[in-house]
């Protein structure tokens, strides 16, 4: 039983171990930094709370604005549990986790989500099930750029716990399409909350697109050899829909400021409805022809193992 404890804890750097316990070794390693990240993150809003003279345990808070931007920026404390567990526990250096020197990659993952976003978008559009209407009223320009930072802190945590810490792991020792599978599901996992709390169709859908927007960040990681690509598609795929289209992101509430105003019309599988275009059956479409084309251009290096 110790031996079998020393195996799968994620506390030591052993590899020497049979595969199954070398998977569940980097699943645990995955929820020992996310949740412990999250209860750091959790402490410092709590103090930075106080340090500004308010009480949340009596339901004096921050405006739902401010919240925000404190949880994505607080992302920040997540990603930094999960390096200083690689650097420490692990013992490997962050090139090994596919934080390289190749940051360009970075740049070439914003233009792959500006493109999926443009024929998402321009495709529902052309249904009727979406319009333009002009320019965000009273556009607010500092906090369109704080939210874009959150979004880049958030963005590269979760690829540097999905796609660093398990994928650039996992991906040498089992079948490619295997390490696919597991780091998609632990990604999806803390989303699933905000899924189903409307329509199960468009939780459904939802799961879907999450399952191939994944699965295209794990394609681009294995070409690129590095996270940074995946990093700079999924932070700027929030960052545009959000704050440059003006669109629901992932359920949450309307949109405060943004540079356009896009808005859904009606509600229905076309559009996500209150999801947004996250759960638009068009969206899957999109998501699923560019999955195809990557896994196509790359597929020796994904078969290869």
């Amino acid at each position: 039983m110790t031996q079998f404890l020393k195996n799968i804890l994620p506390f030591n750097n052993r590899t020497e171990m049979p595969t199954v316990l070398f998977v569940v070794k980097k699943i645990l390693a995955f929820w020992l930094c996310y949740i412990a990240g999250l209860f750091l993150a959790e402490g410092v809003v709590i103090l930075l709370h106080f340090a500004l003279g308010k009480n949340m345990f009596v339901g004096d808070v921050f405006d739902p604005q401010t919240i925000t931007l404190i949880t994505y920026y607080g992302y920040s404390i997540i990603s930094g549990v999960a390096v200083l567990y690689w650097k420490r526990i692990e013992k490997k250096t962050l090139s090994e986790m596919g934080l390289t020197k190749r940051f360009g990659n970075y740049f070439t993952g914003i233009i792959v989500g500006i493109l999926l976003l443009v024929v998402s978008v321009f495709a529902i559009v052309l249904t009727g099930n979406m319009e333009y209407r002009g320019l965000f009223e009273n556009a607010d320009p500092l906090v369109i750029i704080l939210f874009i930072g959150g979004f880049i802190v958030q963005g590269a945590t979760e690829e540097i716990l999905c796609r660093g810490i398990v994928l650039h792991t996992l991906k040498d020792k089992i079948p490619t399409w295997i390490a696919i599978a597991i780091s998609t599901s632990l990604f999806i996992i803390p989303h699933w909350s905000s899924l189903f709390e409307g329509s199960t169709i468009y939780g459904v859908i939802g799961v879907a697109n999450l399952i191939l927007i994944s699965i295209i960040f794990s394609l681009l990681t294995i070409r690129f050899q590095n996270i940074w690509v995946a990093c700079g598609l999924h932070s700027f795929w929030n960052a545009i829909l959000y704050c440059v289209l003006g669109l629901n992101l992932s359920g949450k509430d309307e949109t405060v400021t943004a540079v356009f105003h896009m808005q859904s019309v009606g509600e229905n599988i076309w559009n996500g409805g209150a999801y947004g275009i996250e759960a638009s059956v068009i969206t899957t479409v999109v998501l699923a022809l560019a999955a195809a084309l990557i896994w196509y251009r790359n597929r020796k290096r994904v078969t290869a193992k």
